[in-house]
């Protein structure tokens, strides 16, 4: 049976995963970044977890059945290479500022409002700081540079990932206003969109790992998207919730989702759009106040059908992102009953109405109605939490297929070989 490979280079590691025509994850596999260096900007230790990773899950399939692969990375992240795709310096990764001053000042004068190139940490002002220090070829995004060292190209990106570099993901093209801004157009790759094919598995890649010449490098997507894809979600109205440290939310729309005061700005996948925001709650909070075992006892105290009494906005301290745009917004976590239980349920009850009021404001904002839900994180393993938000949020509870964002990117490898017609 055919198969194709989806490649998540993250923070922390790189995983792989080998899906069939149907979606089944036939095999997995991955490393920790930190076994292959200690510098997590080197382009060569990202290249050398690349190939630790995806050697292992091809040992664990047949490599000749591979029909086509597709790399997501972390957004925002960027690397300046020459003519010959080689890095000319350590990257930006996606959390590092930008500390110039004028960078800055010119990207806030030229860019529209609702452009996700505004803000220290954009790729485009990364791509600008190296063209002011360095005389690169191209600067592209990490995901560019792990695909390229499969295919052999270093000019083509995919919308998602240039979104934070000043895409415009409507009109479809590099705006004019990047080089008004003082950037040259000329460093940026060539964008397609994600599961476009952009050509075969370069030669000398495809005799290190056993792949068929045939096999083929389709455009890939940011962490974050790839992380949507993997649950399954596919229909308008569609969303994804993560219950990690902070809580974000998703949902698939038919028009993109705009709005700088919230910091929100929309993903293009295909002709649907990925529009979402995080808030400061999460995750964070409960561990603030109980340790794991904790939580997992005293839930089982809780009854999820019946409300707590108590009207939290559970926070750390000062400031919201989304539903709320307050960097003064307080948190309300009293008053604090004696039954841990009961702290426990209204801090539970808290999250799941901020979870609830940010879908609803994405449908104020132009995004569909929520109609179905998906679950990501450790918080989504919590089934009293799940009774609670399943209450509050009144829509089906869906199984995510899968948690794994190479699992997203696979999906997309599935598209682009179907369109090659390889399946």
């Amino acid at each position: 049976m055919s198969l194709v490979v989806g490649i998540d280079v993250g923070t922390s590691g790189v995983r792989a995963v080998a899906m069939d025509p149907s979606g089944t994850v036939a095999a997995q596999a991955g490393t920790r970044m930190a076994e292959h260096g200690e510098n997590g900007r080197d382009p060569a230790v990202w290249l050398r977890a690349l190939q630790a990773a995806l050697g292992d899950l091809l040992s664990r399939i047949d490599p000749a059945a591979v029909v086509a692969l597709a790399v997501d990375g972390t957004s925002g992240t960027m690397l300046p290479i020459d003519r010959d795709g080689r890095p000319l310096t350590d990257a930006l990764m996606y959390s590092d500022p930008v500390a110039d001053a004028g960078i800055l000042a010119a990207i806030a004068a030229a860019a529209p409002a609702e452009s996700a190139a505004h803000g220290p940490t954009s790729g485009l002002a990364k791509a600008m700081r190296f063209g002011k220090t360095l005389t690169p070829w191209r600067v592209i995004h990490q995901a560019d540079w792990i695909a390229g060292q499969l295919s052999g190209r270093f000019d083509v990106s995919d919308e998602n990932n240039a979104l934070k570099t000043g895409y415009d993901p409507v009109a479809r093209r590099w705006p004019d206003w990047i080089a008004a801004a003082g950037a040259d157009p000329d460093l940026l790759p060539e964008v397609v969109a994600p599961a476009t094919p952009v050509g075969r598995v370069d030669a000398r890649e495809a005799r290190r790992f056993g792949l068929p010449s045939q096999a083929i490098v389709v455009a890939g997507t940011t962490d974050g998207c790839a992380s949507f894809l993997a649950t399954g979600a596919a229909v308008i109205g569609d969303g994804v919730t993560a219950l990690g440290s902070s809580l974000t939310v998703k949902v698939l729309s038919d028009k993109p989702i705009f709005s700088p005061r919230f910091g929100l700005y929309s993903h293009r996948i295909g002709d649907r759009w990925l529009a979402g925001g995080a808030s400061n709650t999460g995750g964070k909070v409960l561990a603030h106040y109980f340790p794991v075992e904790w939580i997992v006892a005293l839930s089982e105290r809780i009854d999820p059908e019946r409300r707590s009494g108590l009207d939290y906005y559970p926070l750390l301290g000062n400031g919201e992102r989304f539903p709320v745009a307050d960097p003064e917004l307080a948190p309300r976590m009293e008053p604090r009953p004696d039954d841990d239980s009961l702290f426990l349920h209204g801090i539970l009850e808290g999250i799941a109405g901020i979870e609830a009021r940010a879908y609803a404001l994405l449908a104020e904002l132009g995004g569909p109605r929520l109609a179905s839900l998906r679950s990501v994180g450790g918080g989504a393993a919590n089934p009293v939490w799940t009774a609670i938000r399943r209450r509050r949020l009144d829509v089906p509870f869906l199984p995510a297929l899968s948690e794994e964002a190479a699992a997203g990117t696979a999906r997309l490898a599935l598209q682009g070989a179907r369109a090659e017609g390889l399946l």
